[in-house]
């Protein structure tokens, strides 16, 4: 939590913001941390410690994703995506400059009334909302996200691999 947190107070010094807000890309800066702390089964090490937290990290929002957003229609934000959309949320940015990269998204915004994002709510605030529920659909596969917290559309699936889920 105190990495979190960290770098989280590092970017809001960095692009002078008052507010200080985590993010949920705050957390994988946090795996070398996280790693040290977490006792992993044999075939987890197979795997690789970075491997198996990221999996429990999308697991986790995918947990808490569902509590919030549970009948939530993404199809709209997912087009965006789909219509060759990308955007990128990282520490190089402000707040500011970040929500007016996230406002492109059509549809995004609206989706976040369950966690009380509206138009009077601060860039820090809403950006962090608006990552988690982009990271949310990520988690569920239905985004697509590079190692570089770049967004874009979910990885389209052949009808081979769709025909071999129906084969087992």
């Amino acid at each position: 939590m105190e990495l979190v947190i960290s770098n989280a107070e590092r970017r809001a010094l960095l692009h002078e913001e008052t507010l200080v807000v985590p993010r949920v890309g705050d957390i994988y800066t946090a795996l070398p941390g996280i790693s040290g702390k977490i006792e992993l089964e044999y075939e987890g090490e197979m795997r690789g410690a970075d491997t198996v937290i990221r999996e429990i990290i999308r697991a986790s929002v995918a947990t808490i994703f569902d509590q919030y957003f549970p009948d939530t229609n993404t199809q709209q934000i997912e087009q965006w995506f789909n219509l060759g959309g990308t955007v990128q949320l990282n520490d190089a940015q402000s707040s500011s400059n970040s929500l007016e990269e996230l406002k492109q998204i059509q549809g995004l915004f609206e989706k976040l009334s369950p966690l009380e994002i509206d138009d009077k709510s601060k860039p820090e605030v809403a950006v962090s909302a608006a990552e988690f529920l982009l990271e949310g659909m990520y988690a569920h596969k239905r985004l697509s996200r590079a190692e570089e917290r770049i967004f874009s559309a979910a990885e389209k699936k052949t009808r081979n691999d769709e025909a071999s889920r129906y084969g087992r």
